[in-house]
């Protein structure tokens, strides 16, 4: 049993209901995840607005899922996983390409370097050297989508917290973490 309920959207305030609206518009309904941290139109707003603002980033998509499943994947969230997992596939990326990033690998070099880097911004707790920044750097990253990986990352631990803390009932295909 969740540790927080969903909001009901029915009894929502005009805030919240005006949020849901836009998520609803994107997803074709309002999965739980937003509905549960949707409890604060504050919070709600700055998950809403910070995928909104990551999706006219200067990172792929595709890179954008990688680094999430990546993140879920180290962090334990099965929703973040499984979300992530279809969003991937929607944005391009195949069933293997997903899971190798879940696992951290990549084929691609370049997208291999921001895995490495994510994965040390996660268990590092941001304590990257500058050899760490170097890395992403000579893979081809500009300071822009440097910057955007970290961006891509901190909305991941903020998505998957929710997710874990408030055990938000998965309401995609189920991934199983690694």
């Amino acid at each position: 049993m969740a540790n927080l309920n969903p909001v009901d959207i029915e009894n929502a305030s005009d805030a919240q209901k005006q949020l849901f609206n836009e998520v609803k518009g994107a997803f074709g309904a309002v999965p739980n995840m937003f509905k549960t941290i949707g409890h604060s139109s504050a919070a709600l707003e700055s998950m809403w607005t910070s995928f909104g603002a990551l999706g006219k980033g200067s990172i792929s998509p595709a890179l954008g899922e990688k680094i999430a499943v990546l993140v879920a994947d180290i962090n334990r969230c099965e929703y973040c996983l499984s979300a992530h997992t279809v969003l991937g596939k929607n944005a391009g990326v195949t069933e293997q390409e997903m899971r190798l990033a879940q696992l951290g690998s990549s084929d691609d070099p370049k997208v291999q370097a921001a895995l490495d880097f994510a994965r040390k911004l996660v268990t590092q707790h941001g304590q990257i050297s500058r050899n760490d920044f170097g890395l992403v750097k000579q893979a081809g990253f500009s300071d822009a989508e440097v910057a955007e990986i970290l961006a891509h990352v901190a909305l991941n631990i903020f998505t998957n917290y929710t997710n874990v803390a408030f055990d938000v009932e998965v309401d995609f295909p189920i991934v199983n973490l690694s």
